[in-house]
């Protein structure tokens, strides 16, 4: 995550909670985080931890929260730097397989491996992360046809979900793997391998 944006000399106790909970979920890899657990990590009692969050649901949101963040704001650059559909679509896959390679704690959430027996909001917040995804490359491949004069030998929304899957592919197997097989490896040639036949 981020550095602590607090300027002054005192922390952020939320964002070090939120750091905290990520660095467990990347060194427990198949465990259950509990907010004690998670109190003696960050060195609080669990009653602090709770005057800063009403729940853990509440610091697993937080961390959604920072994925979104991370992942659209870097969208949002894709879609003003670039025009072309197919380098938006690569990019923006690029984006995700490099942001689950440094982030491996995150990637137990986005896999729904840290959300076992978790409220199922949290669940919810997940699929809403892919859904709006898929969307995004929904728009950004019919456009094309608009800015480019090009279409598919695909349903824009059929190809759509099939990015999405690969992304979600990529990191799944991050985590199955314990973080050894890096969701990066061979992505350009698997990319040309997907457009092949665009």
């Amino acid at each position: 995550m981020v550095a602590t944006q607090n300027k002054n000399l005192k922390p952020n106790r939320k964002h070090q909670i939120l750091e905290s909970l990520a660095l467990m979920l990347q060194n427990c890899p198949g465990q259950r985080i509990t907010t004690a657990k998670l109190a003696a990590e960050v060195g609080f009692s669990e009653a602090a931890l709770y005057r800063h969050f009403p729940s853990k649901a509440r610091m697993f949101e937080g961390l959604i929260d920072f994925i979104e963040e991370s992942i659209f704001s870097r969208i949002n650059l894709i879609l003003t730097d670039h025009k072309e559909a197919l380098v938006r679509c690569h990019h923006i896959l690029h984006v995700l397989v490099v942001f689950a390679e440094r982030n491996p704690g995150m990637c137990r959430i986005l896999a729904g491996d840290a959300l076992m027996g978790e409220n199922e909001r949290l669940r919810g917040r997940v699929h809403q992360f892919f859904e709006k995804l898929e969307s995004q490359f929904k728009q950004v491949l019919r456009e094309r046809k608009l800015r480019e004069g090009k279409t598919f030998t695909i349903n824009e929304a059929a190809l759509a979900s099939l990015l999405v899957s690969f992304a979600e592919g990529k990191i799944s197997q991050y985590v199955r793997s314990g973080y050894s097989k890096k969701p990066s490896t061979d992505f350009n040639e698997q990319w040309q391998f997907l457009m092949a036949n665009k």
